[in-house]
């Protein structure tokens, strides 16, 4: 089963280097965002399998899109994990807290990775 992706993260680096690792683990990354509204009007138009964000967006928040995405009409069934380059718990219970599927480090990104939370809806370590 092909998994489609999009990945938010207001770093360009980070979004080709993460873009070409998961197209080689088998995830076809169908656009990138940098920002909140990007990000709401890409899923929208694409309806993505999944939705990898990044928890400090620069001046906007993560997890703040997160509940967007989770609550927009135009993406009805949004599965949104959460990434971030601190640990999960740097954030405290505000990862657990929110609606997203999952949390990832960026170290630890994967397709194998990703698979396993969208299979199980569990957190990976890191």
């Amino acid at each position: 089963m092909t998994i489609s992706c999009v990945i938010v993260d207001d770093n360009d680096r980070f979004l080709n280097a993460a873009g070409a690792l998961l197209e080689r683990d088998g995830i076809t990354v169908v656009a990138v965002a940098t920002n909140s509204a990007e990000a709401l009007r890409r899923a929208g138009e694409l309806r993505p399998d999944v939705l990898l964000v990044d928890v400090e967006l620069g001046h906007e928040s993560g997890l703040d899109l997160t509940r967007r995405l989770m609550a927009a009409a135009s993406v009805p069934q949004a599965r949104v994990i959460l990434m971030s380059a601190h640990s999960e718990d740097d954030f405290g219970g505000l990862i657990g807290a929110s609606p997203a599927l999952g949390f990832l480090a960026k170290a630890r990104l994967s397709g194998g990775a990703i698979r396993r939370l969208l299979g199980d809806g569990h957190r990976v370590p890191g």
